[in-house]
């Protein structure tokens, strides 16, 4: 029906109630967990595709960080394209993936069980193939998601992660911020920014880039997929370091910069890139808590938080810029052209 609103913004606002269902089962996932907690691991394998690959980039930084333990993100491709045998007794393998049912993924976790590795499915769906295929299942009870692009599951990922870290080690967050979040999603999405001028010149198709540094950089890549899938834009993502170290020489006056700045240790390489960027002409348009430079050319604010629970709340933000970029450039944002809602990689 012309006017109606999107799946994905019904999708979108469905988002705190997801997380309030999950942080209600928080005894439940400790017991769900227990199996965890009595094993020594020398290290985290994290096995995903998509968004959940982007979910998966902040288990890593959190879970490495919590656990006190070396963690990364699986290259499947060695298990199922190259026979990798790689011996992973005493590994932890957390695969992701909202549907359950990416083949690859399910025979990722079916190998490193096979090579000794204890195995843990974060999905949307328990009976699908990646819940039955590893040791233990974490259900994300996001609902059904109505358009193509993940919102809910995406976010609601990210605080399982957030869950997993403080029931499995030492995180930098007091034990009652977690409640919190719901309510600070709730209004984020009750204070949907106005178009402006950054976001005709997204819509535009000016060359774009998203840059997040240390746990932000994941809020960079599933912000740059979300215009990807949803704007059908062909954006780029970047840690702010990396971006330095060469990218940046692309930067001119017709370049539109999404930065994704928090209020912690890396707040200053937020600001410096935005400087720089500055000093090259382009746009920037700042997503983060507290004060920006005046060279912004505009801001999404988002409450401060530590910042290793931060990418929950700027992901949100990039959802709303998305939307907004695809319906300026008439775009339907539910059904991006050529995907479904189940890739089926093997």
């Amino acid at each position: 029906m012309p006017g109606a609103q999107p799946n994905v913004l019904l999708d979108m606002a469905e988002q705190p109630a997801v997380l309030e269902r999950l942080l209600a089962r928080r005894s439940a996932l400790r017991e769900e967990l227990a199996p965890l907690r009595s094993s020594r691991y020398e290290g985290v394998l994290l096995v995903a595709r998509g968004s959940s690959d982007n979910a998966a980039s902040y288990g890593r930084y959190l879970l490495e960080l919590a656990l006190d333990l070396p963690a990364a993100l699986a290259a499947n491709s060695l298990f199922t394209r190259y026979g990798c045998a790689t011996g992973l007794a005493r590994w932890l393998v957390v695969a992701v993936s909202q549907s359950g049912s990416t083949p690859e993924v399910v025979d990722v976790v079916a190998r490193t069980r096979q090579l000794g590795a204890t195995t843990l499915a974060v999905t949307n769906d328990l009976h699908a193939p990646l819940a039955q295929t590893a040791e233990v299942a974490i259900a994300l009870d996001a609902g059904v998601e109505r358009a193509v692009p993940a919102t809910k599951t995406f976010t609601a990922t990210l605080l399982v992660f957030a869950l997993m870290a403080e029931l499995l080690g030492a995180v930098p967050w007091p034990a009652h911020l977690l409640g919190t979040l719901p309510g600070l999603v709730e209004d984020l999405l009750n204070s949907v920014p106005e178009a402006d001028e950054t976001v005709a010149k997204l819509a535009s198709g000016r060359p774009s880039v998203h840059l997040g540094r240390g746990f932000l950089y994941s809020a960079a890549l599933e912000t740059a997929l979300k215009m990807r899938e949803t704007a059908q834009l062909p954006v780029c993502a970047y840690s702010v370091a990396d971006f330095l170290h060469g990218p940046i020489a692309a930067t001119t006056a017709e370049t539109v910069a999404v930065c994704h700045v928090g209020g912690g240790a890396t707040r200053g390489d937020g600001l410096s890139v935005i400087d720089a960027l500055a000093l090259r002409g382009a746009s920037v348009l700042a997503i983060g808590p507290g004060q920006f430079p005046s060279t912004c050319s505009s801001v999404l604010p988002v409450a401060p938080v530590p910042e290793p629970l931060a990418p929950l709340l700027h992901c949100v933000r990039g959802q709303q810029l998305a939307v907004q970029v695809a319906l300026a450039r008439g775009v339907d944002p539910d059904a991006p052209a050529g995907l479904a809602k189940v890739t089926r990689t093997s």
